[in-house]
């Protein structure tokens, strides 16, 4: 064996060594020895998110590769920042073309192609970090972990509200039993859907720096309209709703600090199955429901006992006719609205414990103990979890070696899985049964297939 190894073979099996030290028949440790290496990446869809991302890994230990989307004129801004990068409109020729070059991929689509982007480096050892929802369908983020866990490479989702002291800092103290015993969590978004869509009929040109084909990805095909390519969120074909888009911020804490993870490891069981419940005010088959509550029901876990997880999506002149903002105030003891900043200053969570409540924004950014007389410390460092370098820096630093991410696809994807259930279970009246091991809806058939809907032709995960 020769002294060194070759930097892609480093850095694609990297993430296994977390926490630990590789050393080299030269001597040297592996981190020490690819200190200044820099993570080669391409990016899939670049839209504002993956502008973004695009310039963020530049400046934080990236170097650029190719950048990737059906529409050409998304690309034209970055190429005049990055000259060297290659452009592609499919990603299934920037994969065939530079897979050698890559170490790590950063995909940034419409929700309904994050799975196949994601799936497609995963399976060429590279590195992922996916934007909010992994997936668009429970199969696909059922899958997407497997892969990571197979791959043994760094994932990230971008959900940033995890990379903050507070979010960990807040999480230790759950663990270590500051509110007692938490048997009911509500989540909320003040927003709501788009309500019932008609298709459209018209059928006007593809203008031409668009690749429509390419755009579509794995969904069934459909002539061109405008309304899909700028309002894609809100169809349902295209995206995941308020579950998918805002649940991917709001529910991690929840998830974390009722241990939810560890029902989805074997053996399956009936014990381990939750029953979802969903109440709307009509159907929306093409899109989203207007507003929508949604109440897991969580089995017992451990020593954990039996919890409820509600989730309210609505403008929130809908939560206070409801009374749900009422009730929301009351278990806080304190006005909702964050003063903080915040994206969605109303939206947040609330972790409700025998001995006090934890209250979060919308982007699980922001924890606070309640009462804040009781709990007068909440400042400081996290004690056991890593102080985060930042969101992204934590996904580059874990391509080296150095770090792992917070929201891997490990914590992601049953997160999401959990959420998209509610999607489906938005479309039935009964009450779904998800069995989280066996990725499956027990008791309803219709329900069962729309966690894994059919992939067009040339598509597959």
């Amino acid at each position: 064996m020769k002294g060194k190894i070759g930097r892609r073979s480093f850095l694609r099996n990297s993430a296994v060594t977390c926490g630990s030290m590789l050393v080299l028949s030269s001597g040297r440790t592996a981190f020490s020895y690819q200190a200044n290496e820099k993570v080669a990446y391409a990016v899939v869809g670049v839209g504002s998110r993956g502008s973004y991302l695009a310039q963020t890994f530049a400046r934080i230990g990236g170097q650029p590769i190719a950048l990737c989307d059906a529409n050409e004129g998304k690309i034209a801004p970055l190429v005049s920042k990055f000259p060297s990068v290659r452009v592609y409109r499919d990603m299934r020729k920037l994969f065939d073309e530079r897979e050698k070059e890559l170490d790590a991929v950063a995909v940034a689509t419409a929700d309904h192609a994050h799975a196949v982007a994601s799936a497609m480096a995963l399976r060429r050892g590279k590195h992922v970090y996916c934007e909010k929802p992994i997936a668009h369908d429970v199969r696909e983020a059922r899958t997407l972990r497997l892969l990571a866990a197979e791959a043994k490479v760094a994932t990230q989702m971008g959900n940033q509200g995890m990379a903050t002291d507070s979010f960990r800092r807040t999480l230790e103290a759950i663990e270590d039993g500051a509110i007692g015993v938490i048997r009911e969590a509500h989540v909320w978004f003040v927003l709501g859907g788009s309500g019932p869509r008609q298709l459209p009929t018209d059928t006007p040109p593809v203008p031409p720096e668009l690749d429509w084909d390419a755009w579509l990805g794995p969904a069934a095909y459909r002539p061109y309209h405008p309304q899909y390519v700028f309002g894609w969120g809100g169809w349902w074909d295209f995206g995941t709703g308020a579950l998918g888009g805002a649940g991917s911020h709001g529910m991690n804490l929840t998830f974390k600090a009722l241990r939810l993870r560890q029902l989805w490891d074997g053996p399956a069981s009936p014990e381990k199955r939750i029953r979802i419940e969903s109440t709307i005010p009509e159907k929306a088959p093409h899109g989203f429901p207007r507003w929508q509550h949604v109440r897991y029901h969580i089995p017992a876990r451990g020593n954990m006992p039996p919890a409820i997880i509600y989730w309210y999506n609505a403008p929130r002149e809908q939560l206070e006719r409801q009374g749900v903002w009422s009730k929301l105030e009351e278990i806080a003891g304190r006005d909702l609205v964050w003063k903080d900043g915040s994206w969605t200053p109303e939206s947040g969570s609330l972790l409700v414990g025998e001995k006090g409540v934890v209250h979060t924004n919308g982007h699980n950014s922001v924890c606070q103990l309640l009462p804040l007389e009781k709990f007068p410390d909440q400042s400081g460092p996290p004690k056991r979890y890593p102080h985060s370098p930042g969101h992204e820096r934590e996904f580059i630093l874990a391509c080296k070696g150095e770090a792992r991410c917070f929201s891997e696809f490990d914590h992601s994807g049953p997160v999401i899985e959990l959420l998209l259930a509610g999607n489906v279970a938005g479309r039935f009246d009964e009450p779904l049964e998800f069995d989280p091991v066996e990725c499956r809806i027990v008791n309803n058939a219709e329900a069962d297939a729309l966690l894994r809907p059919p992939y067009r032709q040339g598509w597959a995960l």
